[in-house]
């Protein structure tokens, strides 16, 4: 186990870093919050054109042939840029197609993913779910001739308006709760009977409610194998996790990068903020709650890509960076005081992006009780 970067990731981590500071200002942040679509198509296509979205696709469906651990330091710098967009719910979702697809489906959805031409996200969590739980699912999947009839509703889907494929999460045996009987079905958003509903968030994200109301779907676009689902959804959402965390780290560190240039230059009482022990104490705080977290975040990340369980890091990773980021923009509004309150300042941003992220693919106590677990407690 090496967390060193190779020569082609330093490359791949100084080309986005570069790219993004020069196409995604924090100005572009705040516009595309507003945004209706919530990012731009030439964005877009600068992205594809740079391989981003071909990044973890085999080469030999017209990819890169990247792994996981390149896809975390790019997102790690997505995170840093806040990047507003529907890549990581289309990553995730590639990260499902290459792990249980079979070759027709890699062969049909994989190179369209790599060049651009296809948004997709995930349809997981439901209405009725009072508390994240995968496998709490009541949206039913019946067989009926040559296809699969869909019923029921999804709540926070994100950038669904721009998908043109949900992996829908349905159950077609079993009750909810259970791992069994869930299967996983590649859903064209065009097909009649799905309606969205947007979600305002404070994070500025596009988040949408969808309804899918006998909604036909061919039997061949199962992904995985019927009533296996739930076997497949919990690798891909342990992926997601720590993608989300890698994430979350780039916008961590974003933060303590701003903190401390501002502690250097900020002065009071004579001298720099800086050179207050304070200060000095938050930010070093701030510091080891970024390197605790891409230590576990690229230790699950290299057991993953080597196919190794684990279960338990995976839940480590979610539960500690989840709080971290949160303790880092809490500590990084102190060190900037009422300036980093100003909406016209970067750190709500963060402070906003922070909140979400942290529920996302389950929170801290979620992940907490998933450590118990594999503790046999």
């Amino acid at each position: 186990m090496d967390f060193n970067l190779t020569e082609e990731q330093k490359i791949l981590q100084k080309t986005a870093r570069d790219f993004l500071e020069s196409e995604c200002p924090s100005s572009f942040v705040r516009e595309m919050e507003a945004d209706e679509k919530g990012y731009t198509s030439e964005l877009w296509s600068k992205m594809a054109e740079l391989g981003w979205m071909a990044l973890i696709i085999p080469e030999e469906y017209e990819g890169v042939g990247g792994n996981l651990m390149d896809l975390i330091i790019m997102l790690e710098e997505m995170g840093r840029a806040c990047l507003p967009g529907p890549f990581f719910p289309t990553a995730v979702c590639c990260l499902g197609i290459t792990g249980v697809g079979n070759k027709s489906q890699m062969k049909e959805f994989l190179p369209r993913i790599g060049t651009g031409e296809l948004v997709l996200t995930l349809a997981l969590t439901e209405p009725r779910n009072t508390r994240y739980d995968p496998f709490l699912i009541t949206t039913k999947a019946e067989a009926n001739e040559e296809n699969y009839v869909i019923n029921g509703t999804k709540r926070f889907v994100p950038d669904a308006h721009v998908a043109d494929y949900l992996i829908c999460v349905a159950r077609t045996s079993g009750e909810p709760g259970s791992k069994e009987g869930i299967t996983l079905f590649l859903v064209d958003s065009k097909s009649p009977g799905i309606h969205l509903t947007s979600i305002k968030t404070f994070a500025g994200d596009k988040q949408f409610e969808v309804t899918f109301d006998e909604v036909k779907v061919p039997k061949e676009n199962i992904l995985g194998q019927l009533n296996q689902g739930g076997i497949h959804l919990e690798r891909i959402l342990q992926k997601a996790a720590i993608c989300k965390c890698a994430e979350m780290g780039g916008g961590a560190q974003k933060v303590l990068d701003m903190a401390t240039d501002y502690a250097k230059e900020r002065e009071q009482f004579g001298r720099p903020i800086g050179s207050f022990q304070a200060v000095q104490h938050h930010c070093s705080n701030m510091l080891m709650d970024i390197e605790g977290g891409r230590f576990i975040t690229y230790k699950a990340a290299w057991m993953l890509s080597e196919n190794i369980p684990c279960a338990k890091q995976v839940a480590t990773a979610k539960a500690w960076v989840s709080e971290a980021y949160k303790r880092v923009v809490g500590l990084g509004h102190q060190v900037l005081g009422a300036t980093g309150y100003m909406i016209e300042h970067d750190m709500p941003l963060y402070s906003r992006r922070a909140k979400l992220a942290e529920i996302a693919f389950g929170d801290a106590n979620f992940h907490r009780e998933a450590v118990a677990l594999e503790l046999g407690l």
